[in-house]
């Protein structure tokens, strides 16, 4: 073949490989709207979390009383007209807290996510993609991270960093990372042999290309899935460690810290734990509603099945 057929038919390669990815992943959309139309759990799952966002972004004009303004006069009163959800030991009005809280919470969650894709869908990516010695050592170094018991590595990262909640996301994305590298590369080596990829490949197409514009948007079901889930687990850990005295410290208002304020008192007034514990829950119920929605929505072979 001369040089001047071969790059006539590379460009054709070329050509044909991006309206097939386009299409692809068109049709892929068109599948997810049409099931996520007739799913329940993604509807309330969806609901429940816009309005925790909606709660957290509007604290400040939903709150009846600042959150940290403290009134003896009034400490540990049961739920009331006043109080809604009580108040805790410093007079301060428990529900206006989980309304700031849901701030801390809410942020913490989000960005330690993004935190762990950032590190972990690069590893996955390349490892999937280029295989060989380099998915070996990539896939070896998230093994180190994966060793510790899951609990383990962020107390002694927040040790060694000392209490905080930057050091609490920086944390918790270390130990959340290789799930998502992982997840992204088996996706990945399921559709890199794909004619699409293949002809992108033949014609020459770079490889950043080839990962980020026709492997990347065509195996991310499955981290999307696991993301949504993930996110109610993290806030979960934020506020064990919280607890524990490893995470917000005074006089940031989290729902794990209120939690760990309250635990001397918890059998006699209820309340000062009850209600952040509520919170954490509904949290965590919204996220896995959502996870479990979006499982039956993007990947139909699924539903039904727990």
């Amino acid at each position: 073949m001369s040089k001047s057929s071969a790059h006539v038919a590379s460009i054709a390669l070329s050509a044909n490989s991006e309206p097939v990815a386009q299409h692809l992943w068109q049709t892929r959309v068109r599948k997810v709207w049409y099931n996520a139309k007739n799913n329940p759990l993604l509807y309330i799952g969806a609901f429940i979390f816009i309005s925790l966002i909606v709660m957290a972004v509007f604290a400040p004009w939903l709150a009846p009383y600042d959150p940290a303004k403290m009134n003896f006069a009034h400490k540990l009163q049961s739920p009331n007209a006043l109080h809604w959800f009580g108040t805790d030991n410093l007079g301060r009005d428990i529900f206006s807290q989980i309304l700031y809280g849901a701030r801390t919470s809410l942020s913490v969650g989000i960005i330690t996510v993004i935190l762990a894709l950032v590190i972990g869908l690069p590893i996955g990516l390349v490892a999937g993609y280029v295989g060989g010695k380099v998915d070996g050592c990539l896939m070896r170094i998230s093994d180190v991270f994966l060793a510790f018991p899951p609990m383990l590595l962020p107390i002694c990262m927040i040790a060694i960093l000392g209490p905080g909640l930057l050091n609490v996301m920086f944390a918790i994305a270390l130990s959340w990372f290789p799930w998502y590298s992982r997840i992204l590369r088996a996706a990945v080596i399921s559709v890199r042999n794909e004619q699409y990829v293949l002809s992108a490949q033949a014609a020459g197409v770079g490889h950043l290309t080839i990962m980020f514009k026709h492997l990347l948007p065509n195996a991310m079901t499955p981290l999307l899935i696991q993301v949504s889930m993930d996110f109610g687990y993290v806030i979960l850990w934020a506020a064990a460690l919280s607890f524990l005295g490893l995470g917000a410290v005074p006089p940031t208002i989290e729902w794990g810290l209120m939690i760990g304020n309250a635990q001397s008192l918890f059998l006699e007034y209820w309340w000062t734990a009850v209600f952040p514990g509520c919170a954490i829950f509904v949290t965590v119920l919204a996220a896995n509603l959502l996870g479990d929605g979006l499982r039956d929505a993007l990947d139909p072979k699924f539903k039904g099945r727990d």
